[in-house]
């Protein structure tokens, strides 16, 4: 009798610690809503107020006589090679090596000294020394390349093609400008909308924060861009449901200048207003904190965006919220553009943020994220990211990879373009569910 107890005893002791162990490995699968059933679509609300209704239909593409291109819908599910223009993903240039740069730029990322001295003192500093040791945690399947490579473009664009997103979102800074990590990227702009024109892609602009930035010096940000590349066959334009065709840009970080100011940029009676002019456009701000989403409003924005890939990570980033995010959209004629992610992990460039650390569960957590977006039935979605390295939010192929100091995550047991199939399923559902909500 008292070894049945004893038996008893370690099996159960055995299965809680797997019972414990299995919900450590899916902690970050948070949403409370998870892959709940969709619901019943709505139409697109008429003009609000004498406003113009930003929410829309994706516009066509044009193919050029003699290339060879993916087939293009706007809002069925199809064949392979299909590509969807409601689907926008995060696109970095900012990547270089020695054989095309003459050195690395990126891949030897900094590691980034916390902001409190006492907790920065307890981790590394230094920098990553490419190309067996990178500012990831992943490894890339193309190796620690250069954003120049016009190869290296090429096959960019074809899996951006096979995750079946139309539109890739361009971090941009103005001529001379850069991150500071890196260096001036801007003459690489027409090379991607050459590259991404080649494969029917769109590309539109992902305006970053720089020294100086303002709505006076944004609104010649939007006219350089505009007068550059407004005319090229790539630069993407938005369709609204009232038939307007607009550019569209996404503004990081946007908190950091007062509504008061976006309000002379963005308002048709502000002091250097840009509506009614030939640069008027759909301008996207960054939602962060839900005070954001009434500074977004005052300062005559035309929608927001969450960009985070980590849930919880912010307010506007917690899936839970977003129904609520969009109701206030919905209520103020405003755009919301959920982001979803594959996981979050910036520990090899912030070794002390291992907090916000999201694990990928072998693609669950991207799929849980992904129904978040849908649930909220939006116009677009977008991809945090494509190759945002450092953040380990990328999509692009991965592939193991173990050295002397380093043991870099992967996406086993799947294959490296586990995540671009995962995208190109989720981008036919999107736009299979769309059409009943447009019905």
């Amino acid at each position: 009798m008292a070894r049945l107890r004893k038996k008893t005893c370690i099996a159960l002791f055995l299965f809680t610690l797997f019972v414990f162990g299995t919900m450590m490995g899916l902690r970050t699968l948070k949403p409370s809503d998870g892959f709940s059933d969709l619901a019943p679509g709505l139409g697109l609300l008429p003009m609000i107020g004498g406003r113009m209704d930003r929410r829309s239909v994706s516009q066509d593409a044009v193919s050029s006589p003699g290339q060879v291109r993916a087939k293009v819908v706007l809002s069925n599910s199809g064949p392979e090679g299909t590509i969807f223009y409601d689907v926008h993903i995060f696109y970095s240039v900012w990547y270089g090596n020695p054989s095309m740069d003459g050195k690395y730029m990126h891949w030897d990322h900094i590691l980034v000294p916390h902001w409190d001295p006492k907790i920065a003192a307890s981790y590394p500093k230094g920098r990553h020394m490419p190309p067996e040791d990178i500012g990831s945690s992943f490894y890339p399947e193309l190796g620690p390349y250069s954003s120049r490579d016009p190869d290296l473009l090429e096959s960019h664009m074809e899996q951006i093609g096979a995750a079946a997103a139309g539109v890739l979102v361009l971090s941009w800074y103005p001529p001379g400008l850069a991150d500071d990590n890196g260096e001036p990227t801007e003459d690489l702009v027409p090379a991607v909308l050459d590259a991404a024109h080649r494969h029917n892609l769109k590309v539109a602009f992902h305006l970053q924060p720089y020294r100086g930035r303002s709505d006076h010096s944004v609104h010649d940000n939007i006219k350089y861009i505009i007068d550059r590349y407004g005319d090229h066959g790539a630069f993407y334009k938005f369709t609204s449901s009232t038939g307007n065709i607009l550019p569209l840009f996404y503004i990081y970080d946007s908190y950091l200048t007062p509504p008061e100011n976006w309000s002379d940029l963005l308002h048709p009676t502000g002091s250097h207003s840009l509506r009614g002019t030939p640069y008027d456009s759909v301008f996207i701000a960054l939602i962060v904190e839900e005070r954001h989403k009434h500074d977004i409003l005052a300062g005559g924005f035309d929608g927001m965006y969450t960009y985070f890939a980590s849930n919880g990570f912010s307010f506007g980033s917690s899936h839970q919220n977003w129904k609520a995010v969009k109701a206030f959209c919905d209520g103020n004629n405003l755009l919301f553009i959920p982001s979803a992610g594959p996981g979050y992990i910036d520990t090899a460039v912030r070794p002390w943020n291992n907090h916000n650390t999201r694990n990928r569960v072998n693609g669950r957590y991207y799929e849980t994220a992904l129904q978040a977006a849908l649930n909220v039935r939006p116009e677009i979605v977008t991809i945090t990211s494509f190759n945002e390295w450092h953040e380990g939010t990328q999509i692009e192929m991965a592939v193991p990879k173990k050295t002397v100091t380093r043991l870099y995550l992967d996406y086993q047991p799947h294959q490296p373009e586990h995540y671009l199939e995962l995208t190109r399923r989720w981008a036919e559902q999107f736009n299979k569910e769309k059409e009943t909500w447009l019905m």
